[in-house]
């Protein structure tokens, strides 16, 4: 098997996760602070914009490549096991089925990036 298909696997692994992080931050069971992190990182994931943009060179991927990963893989250690079990098997389910869009994060990306150029002009005219 080579490293493409790999990466394939490994990617198809982590859509399986967050469909199991979807179903886990709704659970009771699990600590509030674990399900704040796994709807975090749902609602990121699911977002239609990406807080770095793809298109800029090398930090476009960054979130998709390493941050993402990093969060799913912090909010499965915070959900207990039996319950991330349960979730993982109503995933697999559910992972055929079309992506839910969070528009509310997007709106949220869509905020800071305006923040960020508002804050980038006036830093332009404080210099000028």
């Amino acid at each position: 098997m080579g490293w493409i298909e790999r990466l394939r696997q490994w990617a198809r692994r982590l859509k399986l996760e967050l469909w199991a992080l979807y179903l886990a931050w709704r659970e009771p069971q699990v600590a509030w602070y674990a399900r704040l992190l796994a709807l975090l990182v749902v609602a990121y994931a699911f977002s239609p914009i990406d807080l770095i943009p793809d298109f800029v060179p090398l930090l476009g991927y960054l979130d998709d490549l390493i941050l993402l990963p990093l969060g799913i893989w912090l909010a499965i250690w915070l959900i207990p096991p039996p319950v991330l079990a349960e979730c993982r098997a109503r995933a697999v389910a559910l992972a055929h089925s079309q992506r839910p869009k969070n528009w509310a994060a997007a709106v949220v990306i869509v905020l800071l990036w305006l923040l960020m150029l508002w804050l980038g002009v006036r830093w332009l005219r404080f210099l000028a």
